[in-house]
C-alpha cells in the first residue's frame, strides 16, 4: 500500500492516510500564553486532568490589576475546527480571546478538548464536561487556580464559541441543565455558526450543492464513528428530547448568509422555542459573509458588529 493512500480527505481541514498517519491543515501554529501588548491581556495555560490530558488557557483582564476589584464574569471558550483541528493555542483563537476579554471584562477559560480521529468523539464532550467541573470546583473560592478564586463570578457564568465548539456549547448546557454543576449559574450561551445538521433538510438546504451538504454529513460521521448519523440528538437538536432543559436564561445564535450551516442556526431558534424552554432567544445574520468570517478578518466592519454583539450579550 502507497503512504499517499488516503482513507478520508476533509480538505481544507484535514487529511488522515490508510497507514494512520494525520496531517492537519489549518490553523497549525500555536502561540505561548503571554501579556498581550495590545489588551494588557494576561494569559496562562492550566492542566485540568493529566489522566485525560485535557488542558485550558485562562484569560484576565487589565482591569483585574487596579484595585478595588469587583468579580467579573466568566466566559467558558470551545474553540471551533470541526473538532478535529485547532487548539486554546491556535493564534487565532488566543488573538480572539484577547480581544473579547478586553472588550466585554470578563475571565475567561478557553478549554482545550482531545481531537478526532485519535481521540473520537464523545472524547470532547467527556473533556469539556471534566473541564466544567473544574471550573465550578474554585466555586468556593478554594480551587487550585487563583485566578479564578479572585476574580470570576459564578454566578454569571457564560459559555460560547464557533462552529463544532458551539455545538460542544449547546451540548454542554444542555448536560448542565440535566446534571447541574454546583455553585454556577450559566446565564446565557453563545452559537457562533454552529455546526448541526439533520438528514431532513431545513430552510433552503436543498438549494446548497449536494457535494457540501454529504461533506457536512460526512465530517460527522468521521468525528463520531458511534453515532446513528445525522439525527443523533448530539449533531441534530430537533431529535433530542432534552432540548427543553437547556441550562441557560438566554442564548444568542450568529448566523452568517453564505454559511452553508446558516440555516441550521435559524432552525435551533425555532426548535428551541418549542421545546418548552423558556429563555430569551436572538438570532443574528451578517450578511455577505461565510463561516467563521470574524476569526479571520477581526477588523471587517461585519466582525466588529459582531463582536459588539457579543460583548452587549456578556455584559
Amino acid at each position: 500500500m502507497s503512504n499517499e493512500e488516503l482513507a478520508y480527505d476533509f480538505s481544507p481541514m484535514i487529511k488522515v492516510y490508510k497507514d494512520g498517519r494525520v496531517e492537519r491543515l489549518k490553523d497549525t501554529d500555536r502561540v505561548p500564553p503571554s501579556t498581550d501588548p495590545k489588551t494588557g491581556v494576561q494569559s496562562k495555560d492550566v492542566v485540568i486532568s493529566q489522566e485525560l490530558a485535557v488542558s485550558a488557557r485562562l484569560y484576565i483582564p487589565k482591569s483585574t490589576t487596579s484595585a478595588p476589584q469587583t468579580k467579573l464574569a466568566l466566559l467558558i471558550y470551545f474553540h471551533g475546527g470541526g473538532f478535529c483541528v485547532r487548539s486554546s493555542s491556535s493564534r487565532t483563537h488566543h488573538n480572539y480571546l484577547n480581544a473579547l476579554v478586553s472588550e466585554a471584562n470578563v475571565v475567561a477559560v478557553s478549554v482545550d478538548y482531545r481531537l478526532v480521529p485519535e481521540h473520537p468523539l464523545p472524547a470532547a464532550y467527556d473533556d469539556s464536561w471534566a473541564a466544567l467541573k473544574w471550573v465550578a470546583s474554585h466555586s468556593d473560592g478554594n480551587g487550585s487556580e487563583d485566578w479564578l478564586n479572585r476574580f470570576a463570578d459564578f454566578q454569571r457564568v457564560f459559555f460560547a464559541e464557533n462552529s463544532a465548539g458551539a455545538n460542544i456549547t449547546h451540548n454542554m448546557a444542555v448536560k448542565l441543565g440535566c446534571e447541574e454543576l454546583v455553585g454556577v449559574k450559566l446565564i446565557g450561551i453563545v452559537l457562533v455558526h454552529p455546526y448541526f445538521w439533520g438528514t431532513e433538510p431545513v430552510g433552503e438546504e436543498l438549494t446548497i450543492p449536494a457535494a457540501t451538504r454529504e461533506y457536512m454529513a460526512a465530517v460527522w460521521r468521521f468525528a463520531c464513528p458511534s453515532t446513528s448519523g445525522s439525527d443523533d440528538p448530539l449533531i441534530n437538536p430537533g431529535k433530542d428530547p432534552k432540548l427543553g432543559k437547556l441550562g441557560c436564561e438566554k442564548v444568542l445564535v450568529c448566523v452568517a448568509e453564505k454559511d452553508g450551516l446558516k440555516d441550521r442556526g435559524w432552525h435551533y431558534s425555532e426548535i428551541l422555542k418549542k421545546s418548552g424552554w423558556n429563555g430569551a432567544m436572538e438570532v443574528v445574520e451578517a450578511k455577505g459573509e461565510a463561516h467563521v468570517f470574524h476569526l479571520f478578518d477581526p477588523i471587517c466592519d461585519n466582525a466588529v458588529a459582531l463582536q459588539k454583539k457579543i460583548v452587549s450579550f456578556l455584559n
